[in-house]
């Protein structure tokens, strides 16, 4: 499975290093930079599906102590990525990635350290429904992020999926709605979404810096917190076989996938994109653990399915026109 995973993120790899060289064709430039372009949304899916399995492991957990699985979660996560570049770059070389990685990297790494630290302090505080809600406007914050540090211009298009998929997320998430708010952890959801949406950014800006050793840092920052704070260290052994899976696969996987498809796409497209999460999340519940989803959670899924999927087919589409527009006749 690394094996596989490891000839994967090479062919991205091959395809930023290509992107980065001159071509002798304007239509082979094109062409290129569309198969870059796909790829990249390809993987920001993928993160998104593979974290969408996250609501569904956590549920198989027995283990009452939140602080723990973080804990167990993130050491997991930061064994298999730290393992995945030492199979890949050799102990030399994942030094230096991580030497490399310079303060773009620090920050990405406390970003998501940030974010999933605050997931589980924000549930003692508030509903999953209100961190849902404040999830869906990670777009939007990095598309005024940009706009405000980098002036790079959003196109209409996308704030138009943005605001579709914030209509979406309300919808899905109504039902859980009880009237009470909690400063605390509305503003604990605000800084999850903050800082998913800086990190974001700063990936893609720093698209020439690898990003896998700064999440590697972030999940072990994530450990080292939870360590101090969890009561205690003790699973039972069906639980650290889901904690392994939940650690490796669904967090660490995921991030890989995530910063690698975030360094070639615009950080308003690859926020959107990982939105998909929020709609799959209760569908693997419905399937695996027979939850049944309620109306409106299926109808704001939809919502927010075919915002995202026609952002996609335009995206396609506007490719296709500009390689027609840009070959010589």
């Amino acid at each position: 499975m690394l094996r596989k995973f490891n000839k994967t993120l090479f062919i991205q790899d091959k395809y930023l290093k290509n992107s980065q060289s001159p071509s002798p064709g304007v239509g082979n430039d094109k062409n290129r930079g569309n198969h870059e372009n796909s790829l990249g949304i390809v993987f920001v899916l993928a993160s998104a599906i593979v974290w969408s399995f996250g609501g569904a492991l956590k549920h198989f957990i027995t283990t009452g102590e939140s602080w723990t699985i973080v804990f167990w979660r993130s050491v997991w996560a930061a064994l298999f990525l730290l393992v995945f570049m030492l199979v890949r770059q050799g102990l030399r070389g994942t030094l230096k990635l991580f030497a490399n990685m310079g303060l773009p990297g620090i920050c990405v790494g406390i970003c998501f350290a940030t974010a999933s630290t605050c997931f589980i302090i924000a549930l003692a505080h508030t509903t999953v429904a209100n961190i849902l809600l404040m999830q869906a406007g990670v777009p939007l914050i990095a598309a005024l992020i940009i706009w405000i540090l980098f002036r790079e211009r959003v196109s209409f298009p996308t704030w138009i999926a943005i605001a579709f998929v914030i209509m979406g997320v309300a919808v899905m998430v109504s039902d859980s709605f009880t009237g009470k708010v909690s400063p605390m952890g509305d503003a604990l959801s605000l800084l999850i979404a903050f800082s998913f949406a800086c990190a974001t950014v700063i990936t893609r800006r720093y698209a020439h810096v690898r990003m896998v050793p700064a999440v590697c840092l972030g999940t072990v920052i994530s450990a080292c917190v939870s360590g101090v704070l969890a009561s205690t260290f003790v699973v039972t052994l069906p639980d650290m076989g889901i904690l392994i899976v939940f650690g490796s696969l669904n967090l660490g996987v995921g991030l890989a996938f995530f910063v690698t498809g975030v360094r070639i796409i615009p950080s308003a497209l690859a926020a959107l994109l990982g939105t998909v999460e929020t709609v799959l999340g209760p569908i693997w519940m419905w399937l695996i653990h027979n939850e049944i989803p309620t109306i409106r959670t299926l109808i704001g899924g939809l919502l927010v399915l075919t915002a995202l999927l026609c952002h996609i087919s335009w995206n396609i589409y506007r490719q296709k026109s500009a390689i027609v527009n840009k070959t010589p006749i």
